[in-house]
């Protein structure tokens, strides 16, 4: 790790500052778990902490291990950190077992490589404007109306845009998420409070994706103190908030693309195409939320990327992370200048 000619210089440290890319293959469950809890004890490990530079993972171990939700965690993590992973793959392991957990063959991890290095610089110079996560409708200061959304989904948008260039601002409601690296996050509470974040910053983005999960009502009056169960009717009294996707589609320019999220629970797809040509979207990701192992906070999303032009994208079932990429790289053939 110090082994340089000129003495000042630390191997880890001028590594990091000199390559493009950094690529861990084989990636085993021990450097995965270093990786992901940010032990520096051996040259992957402090290289990797010391790498700023896009980070490419190739895993390699027997199939019980990659399964092991130890592994997984980790797996996950260094993908929220922006990690991307070529494989494992399914075939004959080291062990003679079979299954995944085979490292990805090296003209895969090439491939892998060069898209990494491409997408890095795909949204450059774009300006992209995001909204994520649930709001909070008050009925008193106690109580309020709200919904399951984590943000998980807006958050790797965000982050995804983020790595491949672009200028990401992000209008969170209340998640338990930090700011992704590189992204201006600015918080909110209610679906009014969302609505006119997005409209002070809409005219100035190049492209806007409503991923965020806000209220369709709100109480009609909020108390000032906490309503007393003896004191509370049998009903409350709703109105309606704005339709934020639906206001930016109104006054959208030419140049603008727009993409929504369609969270539903029967008639996905069908109740998604009517949201993208009633709020003048170009691409609708339709999603089943009704499904808990892909709805609702968890990890991994199933969905279909239906666009205005007829195109329907199938997205398989794949972490967030990966789809948000996905979302993004079907987007940008026609994002502006694109």
């Amino acid at each position: 790790m110090f082994a340089r000619e000129r003495a000042w210089e630390m191997d880890h440290i001028a590594d990091a500052r000199w390559c493009d890319a950094l690529v861990v293959a084989p990636a085993t469950a021990n450097i995965l778990g270093k990786m992901a809890h940010g032990i520096a004890d051996c040259p992957v490990s402090t290289l990797y902490l010391a790498c700023e530079k896009p980070t490419l993972v190739a895993p390699a171990m027997n199939h019980s291990m990659w399964r092991h939700p130890a592994v997984q965690a980790n797996v996950a993590l260094l993908r929220a950190r922006g990690a991307e992973f070529a494989g494992p793959g399914e075939g004959r392991l080291a062990c003679g077992e079979v299954g995944y957990g085979r490292m990805s063959e090296p003209a895969e991890i090439a491939e892998a490589l060069a898209w990494l290095l491409g997408a890095a610089s795909s949204l450059a110079g774009k300006r992209v404007l995001i909204t994520a996560g649930p709001t909070r409708e008050f009925l008193d200061p106690a109580r309020c109306l709200t919904n399951p959304s984590t943000g998980k989904m807006g958050y790797a948008l965000a982050r995804q845009a983020a790595r491949r260039g672009a200028v990401v601002q992000l209008v969170s409601g209340p998640t338990a998420l930090d700011a992704p690296a590189g992204v201006e996050r600015i918080c909110v509470v209610s679906a009014a409070q969302m609505l006119e974040a997005v409209q002070a910053r809409f005219a100035d983005c190049d492209i806007a994706i409503f991923a965020a999960a806000p209220a369709d009502f709100r109480p009609a009056v909020r108390a000032e103190h906490k309503v007393k169960k003896h004191e509370a009717g049998e009903a409350i009294r709703l109105e309606r908030t704005e339709d934020i996707a639906a206001w930016c589609g109104r006054n959208r320019r030419a140049d603008q693309i727009l993409a929504g999220f369609a969270a539903e629970t029967r008639d996905t797809e069908a109740n998604a195409l009517e949201k993208l040509r009633a709020k003048n979207l170009d691409f609708i990701v339709a999603n089943d939320v009704s499904r808990p192992d892909i709805g609702f906070a968890a990890d991994e999303n199933e969905a279909a990327l239906l666009c205005r032009d007829g195109r329907r994208v199938a997205l398989a079932r794949q972490s967030k992370e990966a789809m948000a990429g996905a979302i993004l790289d079907t987007m940008l053939p026609v994002a502006p200048n694109g």
